[in-house]
């Protein structure tokens, strides 16, 4: 199969958001999908993180960063990860979303294909796989499928609900192209302080990749780790550069980003505490 590797900072941003306003006990944080991006949340989770430093936490998945924040406006979470296109956008209708972590700020995705396709121009009139409309797959495959001069009527966008499934339609041959992340691109290669563990504990990283993203194979969980022990911020703050960029790009479709500031949809103060306290320590 044919890999395109996407590394842009306009896009490169799984970002957690919350809403303040809404307490709940237990916290109930949304993980989007299966993908190494998230490592830092699951590894907080599976070495008892949250519970160390008193919090309740309720991992739920629902997939795709547009289904997120409407749970998030509905009350029934708490905090989701998701790119930042998606949370200017929400704010731009009104949502009053924050960003309060960066989880990473440089695209993990891969744009992959069946081996006859040289290039990505050369996926026009095909079936491309993604997540849902409205998630991280649909804005990469945008950027990616853009920056080779495709405009959205030369090609067909297929749902497929989550990251393995898009794998399992491009081997099928369902689909000509699909965008995946780690551990799932590296299968089809042959997919706060949880980041810092994740980082400079390897045995424990990889019993999270094999427990919670599903990966026997150990060569891919090598895989796996190596990508993320790369992508994953620390400490976690969201790219201002990065904001800027979305708002600027999104500013030719919605008026109302002109106006808009990066510091308008970030709340760094939690992590600059926690940054300080790790300091001084």
């Amino acid at each position: 199969m044919k890999k395109w590797q996407i590394n842009s900072v306009l896009l490169g941003m799984s970002l957690f958001l919350a809403v303040p306003a809404l307490a709940q006990n237990p916290v109930r944080i949304n993980w989007t999908a299966v993908t190494g991006a998230q490592s830092g949340m699951f590894m907080a989770h599976q070495e008892g993180l949250f519970k160390k430093n008193g919090v309740d936490v309720e991992l739920i998945h629902i997939p795709s960063s547009s289904r997120g924040i409407q749970a998030i406006l509905a009350g029934e979470i708490s905090f989701s990860f998701m790119d930042g296109v998606n949370a200017a956008q929400a704010n731009l209708k009104g949502a009053n979303l924050a960003l309060v972590a960066g989880a990473t700020n440089r695209q993990v995705f891969s744009l992959m294909g069946k081996p006859e396709f040289k290039r990505i121009a050369d996926l026009k009139g095909k079936k491309i796989g993604i997540t849902r409309v409205g998630s991280s797959t649909h804005t990469s495959a945008l950027f990616a499928l853009a920056s080779a001069g495709l405009r959205t009527n030369d090609y067909q966008l297929l749902p497929l609900l989550e990251v393995p499934n898009i794998y399992t339609a491009l081997a099928a041959g369902q689909i000509d192209a699909g965008v995946m992340s780690p551990p799932t691109n590296a299968r089809a290669k042959r997919s706060a302080e949880g980041v810092q563990l994740f980082k400079n504990n390897k045995p424990a990283a990889l019993k999270m990749i094999r427990k919670q993203l599903k990966v026997s194979d150990p060569e891919i969980q090598e895989d796996t780790y190596s990508q993320f022990r790369e992508y994953l911020e620390y400490p976690p703050y969201v790219s201002r550069k990065g904001m800027e960029a979305v708002l600027a790009e999104l500013a030719d479709k919605e008026p109302g980003a002109k106006n808009m500031k990066s510091e308008d949809l970030m709340d760094m103060r939690f992590v600059a505490e926690l940054d300080k306290k790790a300091g001084g320590k």
